[in-house]
């Protein structure tokens, strides 16, 4: 595009008027054989690290593209967020680059609900889909209650949706108090991650905006908070009853959706992911034996979200354990 700076970070106009900020990566643009934007998750930005070998890059010939989601990194704020304006600008950035009709998309964690959404409203542009450690909304009429019964994740999502609902004053005011654990603290938790996850994280930057210093920012606190409710809120719709994605368009218009969990994740228990794919059964679902909630960083697991995405293979070592789901 014409209007914008010649260099790795650049940003795009959207209809509104705001600008989404984005880095591209891989192969050229105009060389590659795959095209794929990159969801991420809550606290992070288009400066994830999404741990794929440059070598398997270049030899498939990759083109990625990652954007900070409205009112992260260098993104303007969507005062509207909700989960179709989530779809929009994921549209809306692959026609301001003109990366083609139709394109890959992989969201981590609280990132999938974005790709949700794209699934819901713009089924027609992907050409596949993965999601990675997906988060789950216990709101969604298809898990049952049987499920939800005993998981304190439930309970804690509740109580933390309303008071992000009704007292953000005094959330904002809460968190950046010496009261609140540190993001280091956080990080170290068990009751969050498990061990690879937290020897990953002596590594890593870890979640940048969650650190007192950025939620003093009342625009990163906000960000935060509208993205949250989004996520975890009410839904216009429950991904259990979307149809399969590559019957409802045109032949071939969408290869495969694929989940990945990690069997030990600690923040959405696989068990939730499995009930799912049961019911939508058109879902590859993959499972890391020993993977918590941020297997997106562990060695070899990108490589492989990939050769399955793109390429169709299917590696046994990360088939689930067992068949059974729970009811």
């Amino acid at each position: 595009m014409a209007d914008q700076p010649p260099n790795p970070e650049s940003r795009i106009k959207l209809r509104d008027g705001r600008y989404l900020a984005y880095k591209e990566r891989g192969v050229p643009k105009d060389d590659a054989k795959f095209t794929i934007v990159l969801v991420h998750g809550f606290g992070s930005s288009k400066d994830m690290n999404f741990n794929v070998s440059q070598e398997f890059v270049e030899e498939t010939g990759i083109y990625f593209v990652q954007y900070d989601r409205a009112g992260y990194g260098e993104s303007d704020p969507n005062p509207k967020r909700s989960l179709k304006s989530e779809a929009s600008d994921v549209q809306e950035l692959a026609d301001g680059l003109q990366i083609g009709s139709r394109f890959y998309l992989i969201g981590i964690s609280m990132g999938t609900y974005t790709v949700w959404s794209c699934l819901k409203h713009i089924p027609q542009r992907l050409a596949g889909v993965a999601m990675v450690a997906p988060v789950a909304n216990y709101r969604w009429p298809s898990i049952p209650k049987s499920l939800m019964k005993n998981d304190y994740r439930r309970e804690v999502l509740k109580w933390s949706f309303w008071i992000a609902n009704y007292f953000p004053g005094p959330l904002h005011w809460w968190v950046t108090q010496n009261m609140f654990p540190s993001t280091s603290m956080l990080e170290k938790n068990p009751l969050y991650f498990n061990d690879q996850d937290i020897e990953i994280l002596k590594h890593t930057k870890g979640f940048p905006m969650l650190t007192k210093e950025r939620l003093r920012e009342r625009g990163v606190f906000e960000t935060l908070r509208s993205d949250f409710l989004v996520a975890f809120g009410d839904w216009d719709f429950d991904p259990a009853d979307l149809p399969d994605p590559s019957l409802s368009g045109p032949k071939k218009s969408l290869s495969s959706v694929h989940i990945w969990q990690g069997y030990e994740d600690k923040v959405m228990p696989f068990q939730l992911q499995r009930c799912l794919c049961r019911k939508l059964p058109w879902i590859k679902y993959h499972e890391v034996p020993k993977g918590g909630h941020l297997i997106v960083h562990y060695e070899g697991v990108c490589d492989a979200i990939l050769k399955s995405l793109l390429l169709g293979e299917d590696l046994p070592m990360y088939r689930p354990k067992s068949v059974i789901i729970e009811p």
